[in-house]
């Protein structure tokens, strides 16, 4: 390899070795020696935003989507910190990604030089690895190093900052870098739990009359939803998820009920309150899945990838297997192979019941009548919205509400759903589905956004015109924060501060960033545009005026179920 390289050149060239080919980000004067590498390096391609967020979760999403790392770049000081929401949600919901920073030359840094920031200390609390690049013998075997870290175990966003002089400058000893990193094949690899564990595990579903099984998070980034539902057809167990779990087993199969979290379902909470063994399938049994730990359990086994995950909470009823949930899954049908039959038959009757929940429970959400005149329901928009959207399309709801409303959102495949939730980050859902068009350009995808949540990511409008695919943004709009709102009705005797808008027309804004766009006030109108976006393989925004009146607080699907 020739030594007429710059520190910045053998970065891209590291990037590329272990497989990188989407680099999101806004550029600045420091990252430039990274970021014209890039030209030359037709493998990778860099998309840039409007916001460093929206490249961070631009970043965070590919990860889901992929399973692979994509990276989010970003220039010193204001650059590097408006990177941090979107890498906390990386953090939080376990997505690989890699967060380059670039900062000051290194004997500048600490110093009163221009956006001078310590952004090691900075990220370090929203990254499983952060490493200052000062030396550029240092470049090859560090970016090695949070590449493992990013992929391995639970999966995360890794941070490197790059001095400014060390990617400028030439690299006086250049190392030999693989075309195909060899960590490529490996990372994957995942520990699979000891066959006396399964044994123990094998007997104790055997006997429990009502096991449930309780997916989370663990399922979507382990690719273990077809090894569950087998595992539940074989016993014969219902299965819900976790707020974060959703996605990965589809919602169609008759043996899912959906998710579990605090603000429901009343069917979820139903079969969950029935379980007498609850096997808690890469599930952290976080606040948001057991309303703060105030859900009682029954016995758990708690199967994670992560050892320090589990028993952390509700360690008293918790036996830990650590290992695959795939392998867990399918080497406990192995081990009660020979019983099965009798165990899936002794549960027919409770499936049969629960079924009928379900049943029940859909029709909860089938008024289509929106209490104000000229407005549509978010329930009618979810479900009217699956009728017209392609079966195979992503679902990316953002927070607050528009998450909670895509529990009526059926699924026939899995690893269609993204959502954020451990850290909640409004604006994601934009620059989400823009990676997921980036990633594949055929692949349709239907974003789910609030009027709120799209104030935050707003420019982004104009980085999806440049983009392109088949994507539609739904815009939730009821001028306000308003899951925040509801609360604050809920629980404030009606009193609100700080939530209310001016009523804003998205789709003129759109139309002012280069996309198609319309405003509707009824299903009809709403369907017909829905339906001519995706049949014309273009973006488009469909604004809709949302009844204020639906609290997702206080409906009624959603009401945790009362035994």
């Amino acid at each position: 390899m020739t030594n007429n390289i710059t520190g910045g050149q053998l970065v891209v060239k590291m990037l590329e070795s272990l497989g990188v080919t989407k680099v999101f980000g806004v550029v600045g004067g420091q990252t430039l020696a990274i970021t014209d590498a890039i030209i030359d390096t037709p493998s990778i391609e860099f998309v840039h935003t409007r916001h460093e967020n929206a490249a961070a979760v631009m970043a965070d999403a590919y990860g889901r989507l992929t399973g692979r790392p994509a990276v989010a770049i970003s220039t010193t000081g204001p650059g590097a910190t408006n990177l941090l929401t979107g890498v906390g949600g990386a953090f939080r919901d376990s997505s690989p990604a890699i967060i380059i920073t670039c900062n000051n030359n290194g004997e500048n840094i600490h110093k009163d030089d221009a956006q001078n920031a310590d952004h090691v200390e900075i990220f370090r609390p929203f990254v499983k690895f952060g490493r200052l690049i000062a030396h550029a013998s240092s470049i090859k075997q560090v970016m090695e190093e949070a590449y493992i870290n990013a992929m391995t175990g639970n999966p995360g966003p890794v941070h490197l900052d790059f001095a400014r002089d060390t990617i400028e400058q030439p690299v006086a000893e250049v190392p030999e870098i693989p075309t195909v990193h060899p960590a490529r094949s490996w990372v994957g690899t995942r520990p699979v739990a000891a066959g006396e564990e399964i044994a123990a595990v094998a007997a104790r579903v055997l006997t429990a009359e009502k096991p449930v099984i309780w997916v989370g998070n663990g399922a979507n980034r382990g690719r273990a939803g077809e090894a569950v539902l087998e595992l539940a057809d074989a016993l014969g167990i219902p299965v819900v998820t976790t707020f974060n779990g959703m996605g990965a087993v589809p919602t169609t199969h008759p043996l899912v009920f959906g998710a579990l979290s605090r603000m429901g379902t009343n069917l979820t909470t139903r079969v969950m309150d029935d379980a007498d063994l609850v096997l808690a399938l890469g599930n952290s049994l976080n606040a948001v899945s057991t309303t703060r730990w105030r859900r009682r359990l029954p016995e758990v086994v708690q199967v994670d990838i992560d050892p320090t995950m589990i028993g952390r909470y509700y360690a008293e009823v918790t036996t830990g297997v650590v290992g695959d949930l795939a392998a867990f899954a399918r080497d406990l049908v192995d081990a009660t192979a020979q019983e099965a039959a009798s165990a899936r038959a002794s549960r027919q009757s409770w499936i049969a019941e629960l079924q009928q929940a379900e049943r029940d429970w859909w029709e909860l959400s089938r008024d289509l009548e929106p209490q104000n005149a000229g407005t549509v329901s978010p329930a009618v928009v979810v479900r009217a919205l699956r009728e017209v959207t392609p079966r195979d399309a992503v679902l990316i709801p953002d927070a607050g509400n528009p998450g909670v409303w895509s529990f009526l959102w059926e699924m026939d495949e899995p690893y269609r759903y993204i959502k954020p939730v451990g850290f909640g980050n409004m604006g994601f859902a934009l620059p989400a589905a823009i990676a997921s068009v980036v990633d594949d350009p055929t692949r349709p995808v239907l974003a789910l956004i609030g009027d709120g949540s799209l104030g935050m990511s707003l420019g982004e409008l104009e980085t999806l015109a440049r983009a392109g695919g088949p994507v539609v943004i739904v815009v939730l709009n009821d001028s306000s924060y308003g899951n925040i709102r509801q609360e604050q009705v809920l629980h404030f005797d009606g009193r609100t501060i700080g939530v209310d808008f001016h009523d804003v027309d998205f789709a003129q804004v759109a139309r002012g960033m280069g996309l198609e766009a319309v405003r509707v006030t009824d299903v009809d109108a709403l369907v017909d545009a829905v339906r001519d976006g995706y049949a014309s393989g273009r973006p488009v925004v469909v604004d809709v005026v949302l009844d204020r009146e639906a609290n997702a607080w206080t409906y009624p699907a959603f009401v945790p179920h009362n035994a």
